[in-house]
Parts: structure tokens; sequence; C-alpha cells
């Protein structure tokens, strides 16, 4: 069965072909970041005008490289939430409109669920059950995962998600957007013992995170700077702002672990490229003995591939999940663990 695959729930237009005898075909990717990055942050009413530049020639450059004619199709899975409306609205209507076109079934699928499925595509895959950390710029969760459509949310972000105050930190060291990738590769100059900010909920005996004070402790520090901070301060800044963020995801994750007893870790979401994060997690799973997985670091952002797979890893369990109602509506609020099978 081949399944294409639309992603287009905020900033990056990705389309992709899985066989689910051969694997993934082809994929492609735009992203919107240089033109958001004079606004600082995505602008919605931009990102929807773009995916409909994006989406076709992605699609026919997609077809091309994976040797495969449309008619050879056998479903369209298409990001039907969460994300920005008009964003999903363009791939949805995409998606659709091809199957009117090439009376192809359809399938809606959660964007997150892509994401959560997304390490399967790697060379070494994990096996179910496992605990999993989403971890991107709009959610922190952590997810007890049994199989496909099988979720129990164990905990997740009261506020900011953890790259929301990567962006938003970034911000204010006037490192510009997207900020996670900058104030990780300044973090590395950083001298550690300059500074220490809070580690929030770290102590809560629960599992659930809160990253917006971290934020708020970093403005704290800059504005107590009576000049222009210098860039070595703002490594220094970096480094304690990344050093107390990974220590609670790290944290959070090694109790999620003994809470299920589960001994296999997954990470993913575009945070989940983090370089000392993953250092974080492979040492102590070194120690710990237990597993962690990662997406292939080309799947940790937006993509369509892990929109073609979650589709077809679905299609499978369940054929009839399939649609030839081609009136589509999008979800850009939809909770993972109410999805179901």
């Amino acid at each position: 069965m081949i399944v294409l695959g639309i992603e287009s729930s905020c900033d990056e237009t990705g389309i992709a072909l899985y066989d689910t005898q051969r694997g993934l075909l082809s994929h492609a990717l735009y992203s919107q970041v240089a033109m958001h990055e004079q606004y600082g942050g995505v602008v919605p009413e931009l990102a929807s005008r773009d995916h409909i530049r994006r989406a076709i020639p992605l699609l026919q450059q997609v077809m091309t490289e994976g040797n495969t004619q449309l008619n050879a199709i056998d479903a369209i899975a298409y990001t039907q939430g969460p994300g920005l409306a008009g964003a999903l609205l363009v791939g949805a209507s995409v998606a659709c409109g091809l199957g009117l076109a090439l009376d192809k079934p359809m399938l809606g699928v959660h964007h997150l669920e892509g994401h959560l499925l997304s390490p399967l595509l790697a060379s070494n895959p994990p096996n179910f059950p496992f605990v999993a950390l989403l971890v991107s710029g709009g959610h922190t969760q952590l997810m007890r995962v049994d199989g496909v459509g099988q979720y129990e949310l164990l905990g997740e972000t009261l506020d900011d998600a953890a790259g929301e105050a990567f962006d938003k930190s970034a911000k204010l060291l006037g490192l510009g957007y997207p900020g996670g990738p900058a104030i990780s590769r300044l973090a590395e100059f950083g001298d550690p013992s300059v500074y220490l900010l809070p580690r929030p909920m770290l102590h809560s005996k629960n599992l659930n995170f809160s990253f917006s004070g971290l934020k708020t402790a970093v403005l704290t520090l800059v504005k107590k700077q009576t000049t222009n901070i210098c860039e070595q301060d703002k490594a220094n800044i970096a480094r304690a702002f990344v050093d107390a963020l990974v220590e609670v995801l790290l944290v959070k994750c090694l109790a999620a672990l003994k809470q299920t007893g589960l001994n296999r870790l997954v990470i993913a979401g575009g945070v989940g490229a983090n370089q000392q994060l993953r250092a974080a997690l492979n040492a102590a799973a070194t120690k710990r003995r237990f597993k962690v997985f990662y997406p292939e670091l080309e799947f940790c952002t937006d993509n369509g591939a892990m929109i073609a797979f979650a589709g077809a890893m679905r299609l499978q369990l369940k054929p009839e999940a399939a649609q030839r109602d081609y009136a589509f509506t999008v979800r850009p609020r939809w909770p993972l663990d109410q999805l179901g099978i």
C-alpha cells in the first residue's frame, strides 16, 4: 500500500510517499523560517499563503523522486490537526482535491501522532510499549505508548512548551528566530558556573512541566545588565538556560520510566534534535540501563514522511478508517490522548 502524506500544520510544507512494503520512497520539505525570521515568529496568514505556493511543486518533486504515478497511490493522509487553522486548511484542501480527482480514500492524521511514531522510521526502531517525550515548539508531553492509537497522557506543560521557552529566551538574548538552535550553539561557549537558573517543577512529584518561569528568569538576568550584554555573558546565560531545561526534561523522563516500569524511551519533536538533551539522555541511558530512541534528524521537525507513515500504520490496522467524503474539516485543537484507534 502506497500512502501520500501531506503536512502543513505550521511553517513547514512537507510531502512524502510511504510504501508499507518498501518503506519511505521519497519526501520533500520546504521551511518558511527565512520568511518568518524578520517578524520574530510565525505569522499565520503568511504561513498559509506560502503553503499554497509550495504544495504542488513539492508534490511533483516527490512523485518524480519516488518514481511513482499519481494513480498508483492507494490513499492520501494529511495533517488534520492540531496546528494553525489556515495552514491546516491548505493541506487538507490539497489532499482532498487530489483524492476527489483520483478517486482515492482520505485519512486525517493527528500531527503529534506523526511525531510520536517518527522514530519508527529509523534504522533501529523501538518496539511497543514505550514512554515518549513529545517536545516541540508548541507541545511538551510525556505519553505511555502501547501501540498505534494507544496513548496515555502521563504529564504535560502547564504553560510554555520547551520549544517556546527556547525561542523566547533566545529572543531576549538577541539571537533571532528560530531561537532553539541558536541558543544551543551559544550555550556551548558558556561557563556553567556563572549563573544558576531555576528548575521549575523539578520536585513536583508529578510528570507535569512549567517553563514560563525559566524564561522569566532569563529576562531578569538580562534586565540586570546596566550596559549591553557582552557575547561571553550571553553565552553564560544561554548555558544556564539550556542546563536548567535539559535537567528538568531528563528528570521527568526518568520518573516516567520508573512510574510505568518500562525501559524504552522515545524522544520526538523538534527539540529532540537538541544535542545537549541527547547527550544527557544518552549518558543516563548508559548509567541506568534503559534504551533511548530518536527520529532521524531530518524527521525531528514537521515533515510529510511522519504523516504518510502514521497514515499507513492506521490504515493497516483499520482499513475502513479511510474516507471518500471529500468535505474536509480541520481540528486546530485536538488532544492526542483522545485519539484512539
